[in-house]
């Protein structure tokens, strides 16, 4: 059995982030770029759209 966490596991805690941080999400998935910046000032104007765009780049 391999010590290496699967896929699934790792889009599942992307998506467990995604939640909670959703510009974090971005961050981890993407790096630094457009898209965080994106993120984060949705997240700023209101939660939802930062936690839809996050969801969005993350699945």
């Amino acid at each position: 059995m391999s010590a290496q966490p699967s896929a699934a596991t790792n889009k599942l805690l992307l998506v467990i982030v995604a939640i909670l941080l959703p510009p974090l999400a971005v961050g981890l998935k993407r790096g630094i770029g457009g898209s965080l910046i994106l993120n984060i000032i949705l997240t700023i104007i209101f939660y939802l759209p930062g936690l839809i765009h996050a969801l969005l780049v993350v699945l």
